[in-house]
C-alpha cells in the first residue's frame, strides 16, 4: 500500500505526517494552505494514482476541511477506481456538514488533526511513547490548552515551524517536507531538558544552520542562498526560459532574490537574468551586466529599476501552487517578445 498524503502547511499538519512516517515507510506527502491549492494538490495526487492501477493507495487528508463541492468532486474521482481509497481526519468544526455527508471524513474537534492521526493509527499499530509525547506537545498550541504543562513548548515549536520559510515548498515540494521532518526531529532532543521551551529557543538559529550547512560554516543567509543555487544548479534545465535571445531561470516566491539571483548567475554564467515571481503578480528581476533588466522589466512588465536588479507587475498572471503552471504561462508570455 502507498500513502498520499496531503496536510496543512502549519505545525499540526506537518505534525499528521510525522505521525504518519512513524508508522509508514511507502508515503508521498503534499501540503496545502485552504482554497484552490486543496483542489491543485488533490489532483497532483490523483494523476499519480491513476496512473497506477495496480498500486493501492490510500489518499489520506488531515487538518484541512475541504468545503462540500470539493468534497463531491473528491468522492466522484475516488468512487471510480478499485485500487484507492480515501480517508480524512480533521478537527475544524466548519467541516461538520461534511462529516455528516461522507463516510470517508472524521471530524473531532476536540483534539488537533495530529492527535486524531496518532490515535487513529497507534490503535492499529502501536503506541509509541516519545512520539506521544511529540502529539502532546502540538496538541497543547494547536487547541489552546494554556494550562498544559507543554504549552510554552508548544508555542516554540508553532513559532519554529511557522518561520521556517527558507525553502520554498512549491518548487521544492521534498526538500521543504524534509526541512520540516529535520526541525522536528532535532526539536525531540530538548523535549527533556530543563527548562525545554528556553532551550529549544535559543538553539533554533543553530539547528537551521545545521540543516543547510555543507563543508564549511557561513551565515544562515549564505548557507542558505548556497543550499539553494546547489539544487537550481543542478536541476536548472527545468528552470530554463529565454527572453529574446537573453537566457533566464525562472523562480517562484524563492525569497532573498538578490542574494540567491547573484549567486546563481555567478555560478551558472551561461544564464543572462534570474526572474522570481511573487504571489500578487509582483516580479523581480537580477541580472550580473548581462542584460538590462531594467528595459526588460519596463517592456514586459511595466516596471523598472537599475540595470542589475529591476521589478513589475506580471498583469496577466495566475497564481497557481503548481510550478509547471507557473512555468508554463511565463513561458507563453515571454514568448510573444521573443517574436518581435
Amino acid at each position: 500500500m502507498k500513502i498520499y498524503h496531503l496536510s496543512h502547511t502549519d505545525l499540526d499538519g506537518y505534525g499528521c505526517q510525522y505521525v504518519v512516517a512513524n508508522y509508514f515507510k511507502d508515503c508521498e506527502f503534499y501540503n496545502s494552505n485552504y482554497g484552490k491549492e486543496i483542489e491543485e494538490k488533490f489532483e497532483e495526487i490523483m494523476i499519480k494514482v491513476e496512473a497506477n492501477p495496480d498500486e493501492f493507495a490510500l489518499i489520506l487528508i488531515t487538518d484541512v476541511n475541504p468545503i462540500e463541492s470539493v468534497c463531491e468532486e473528491f468522492t466522484s474521482r475516488v468512487s471510480r477506481l478499485n485500487h484507492a481509497k480515501l480517508l480524512l481526519l480533521d478537527h475544524h468544526q466548519t467541516g461538520k456538514a461534511c462529516m455528516e455527508k461522507y463516510p470517508w471524513y472524521f471530524l473531532d474537534s476536540s483534539r488537533c488533526a495530529t492527535k486524531i492521526t496518532y490515535d487513529f493509527f497507534s490503535k492499529i499499530f502501536g503506541e509509541n511513547k516519545e512520539l506521544s509525547l511529540m502529539v502532546d506537545i502540538i496538541n497543547s498550541i494547536d487547541i489552546w490548552l494554556s494550562d498544559s504543562k507543554y504549552f510554552e513548548l508548544g508555542k516554540i515549536l508553532m513559532q519554529i515551524i511557522a518561520s521556517s520559510k527558507e525553502i520554498n515548498r512549491t518548487m521544492f515540494a521534498k526538500q521543504n517536507h524534509a526541512y520540516m521532518f529535520f526541525l522536528l526531529n532535532k526539536a525531540r532532543e530538548y523535549f527533556h531538558l530543563e527548562n525545554p521551551n528556553i532551550a529549544l529557543e535559543d538553539a533554533t538559529h543553530s539547528i537551521k544552520k545545521e540543516f543547510f550547512k555543507n563543508d564549511k560554516n557561513d551565515t544562515l543567509c549564505n548557507l542558505i542562498s548556497d543550499y539553494l543555487v546547489r539544487i537550481l544548479s543542478e536541476n536548472k534545465q527545468d528552470y530554463t526560459i529565454y527572453y529574446k535571445d537573453k537566457k533566464g531561470l525562472l523562480v517562484y516566491d524563492i525569497g532573498n532574490v538578490s542574494v540567491i539571483g547573484n549567486d546563481f548567475l555567478v555560478k551558472n554564467p551561461e544564464y543572462d537574468f534570474f526572474l522570481e515571481i511573487n504571489p500578487g503578480k509582483k516580479i523581480s528581476l537580477r541580472a550580473n551586466n548581462k542584460i538590462d533588466v531594467s528595459l526588460f522589466a519596463k517592456t514586459a512588465f511595466n516596471g523598472g529599476g537599475h540595470a542589475n536588479a529591476s521589478g513589475g507587475i506580471f498583469t496577466s498572471y495566475k497564481d497557481s501552487s503548481i510550478y509547471s503552471k507557473i512555468y508554463e504561462q511565463t513561458k507563453t508570455y515571454l514568448e510573444k517578445f521573443n517574436e518581435k
